[in-house]
């Protein structure tokens, strides 16, 4: 039986950006912020933090500063994927030493691969470093999917030990083929009900964010036997969550928290402002869920 990294609500933390670079002192409010409010996890550098536009250097930097402030108080996983093996393990191999407690690693995209180069890659990064590997399957931006044969064979790995998961209909075929030696967590904020039915452990998410305490207690009463309060929850949270996601993410998330006073800045190029009929869309339902 594979032991969780984390149980609960890991946040898919923004990474606040001046025109020169990293905010670190905005970051690190915005790390003690998901630490006094439940957050479970901290994932840095993934898509919601915007590592597509990072520089080696700059990258490497949010993963040690991460490691440092939260200072094990939290695991920490960093986001290590690259659609290059070679890149992916010489990120991966950094995070390990900078002190992350796991990686999180995407699909290869653009290039994409097979099947089997799926296993190839994965298999190289994970023999590359002793730390666990979080596998990141989300085909709405790669267009390519782990098929559950394919994370069988991957799972047999001693560190792959988790995948966050967007493909919900085939999480039961997951379960079935690789029951306890793999911890799925959701990858879908609207969907973190269905998938915990099917045995996920927990989410790795946008919206927790800005509703880190609601996001953890979705998981948390779920797991603890109140579905029906976790039920509520989820509901509660949809219209909200479709604001947050009614524009390319992390547009929107990082709009929502500057609308709240967190004052996170923009979006990297090319990703633009939102609309601002969106926008409107957006401080409503922050509203609504009394958030501003």
């Amino acid at each position: 039986m594979t032991k969780p990294i984390f149980t609960g609500s890991g946040v898919a933390i923004v990474t606040p950006f001046t025109d020169d670079g990293i905010d670190f002192n905005k970051l690190e409010e915005l790390l003690e912020f998901q630490i006094k409010n439940g957050t479970d996890a901290v994932i840095i550098c993934g898509t919601t933090g915007e590592a597509s536009t990072m520089p080696d250097s700059e990258h490497k930097s949010a993963i040690k500063f991460a490691v440092e402030r939260v200072n094990k108080r939290l695991p920490v996983i960093a986001g290590t994927g690259s659609n290059d093996t070679r890149h992916a393990i010489e990120l991966s191999k950094y995070a390990e030493e900078a002190g992350a407690d796991a990686i999180l690693s995407v699909t290869p995209y653009y290039n994409k691969t097979t099947q089997k180069g799926l296993y190839e890659h994965f298999k190289l990064i994970a023999k590359s470093i002793d730390i666990p590997v979080v596998l990141y399957n989300v085909p709405s931006r790669t267009n390519l999917n782990i098929n559950p044969s394919t994370l069988k064979e991957l799972c047999e790995m001693d560190n792959i030990v988790a995948v966050k998961e967007c493909n919900l209909f085939q999480v039961g075929d997951i379960m079935n083929l690789c029951g306890d030696r793999i911890t799925v967590y959701s990858g879908e904020d609207a969907a973190v009900v269905p998938f915990l039915s099917l045995g996920a452990k927990g989410v790795i998410s946008v919206m927790a964010n800005i509703i880190p305490r609601d996001t953890h207690d979705m998981v948390l009463k779920f797991l603890n036997g109140d579905a029906k309060a976790s039920l509520d929850l989820q509901l509660k949270t949809l219209n909200l969550i479709k604001a947050l996601f009614i524009e390319v993410s992390p547009i929107p998330i990082k709009a929502a928290m500057n609308l709240m006073g967190m004052n996170v800045g923009k979006c990297r190029m090319p990703l633009v402002d939102i609309s601002e009929v969106n926008l409107n869309i957006l401080k409503n339902e922050l509203k609504s869920y009394s958030l501003i």
